[in-house]
């Protein structure tokens, strides 16, 4: 019979066939050796490092025009970058791949909160100088299909500088098909979004 302590390296086995090597001291008494020393070390895994160019990335988008579904290419001018927003989208039913990208703009923008432009906390900034860049991944096929003013309307302020789709999001199987809820297959919508938040 064999007892095996085991960590995903399989650090320590013993079997009952092995034994122990005990100390004696004052007489009959003996102490037993711990099994497991408190100072064990484990190997180190690597680490991995990736350089962060968000920054650099986002200076290079803004410095030229990004595309706009249905409206040809556009100059923006330069954004000084706050953060980033990143949400997702889905339309289960109906195949609407606009409500789809409605969606991942609500869940980009709906856990946060901007006090900053209304309580000039940027110096020389106010409300109305808060600008948006918004790029949509959005499945290749379903891409002229995309209402970008539907999607536009999603925000509540802030001067909407460009609309970018690429390809991105899925379409996969929802799993049944409900005529009721207007499907005309079991297709699900699914789109990408971020939100760029700048002045």
């Amino acid at each position: 019979m064999s007892i095996c302590f085991c960590s995903v390296s399989k650090l320590f086995s013993f079997t009952s066939t092995q034994t122990l090597s005990t100390r004696k001291s004052h007489g009959s008494l003996s102490v037993k050796p711990p099994l497991f020393s408190p100072t064990i070390e484990l190997p180190r895994l690597p680490r991995l490092q990736r350089p962060i160019r968000a920054t650099a990335a986002m200076e290079a988008d803004q410095s030229v025009g990004t595309t706009t579904a249905g409206a040809g290419n556009t100059s923006n001018p330069p954004m000084k970058l706050l953060f980033v927003e990143m949400g997702v989208g889905y339309d289960q039913h109906g195949q609407d791949v606009t409500s789809a990208a409605m969606r991942a703009c609500r869940d980009a923008i709906s856990s946060n909160s901007i006090p900053a432009f209304r309580r000039g906390s940027i110096p020389g900034v106010s409300f109305e100088q808060m600008k948006l860049l918004i790029k949509l991944g959005v499945p290749h096929s379903l891409q002229q299909s995309l209402d970008i003013e539907r999607v536009k309307s999603v925000f509540p302020y802030g001067k909407i500088l460009n609309v970018e789709v690429v390809d991105g999001g899925l379409i996969c199987s929802s799993g049944v098909l409900v005529e009721e809820m207007g499907d005309k297959n079991d297709d699900c919508y699914i789109v990408n979004a971020a939100v760029y938040v700048g002045y």
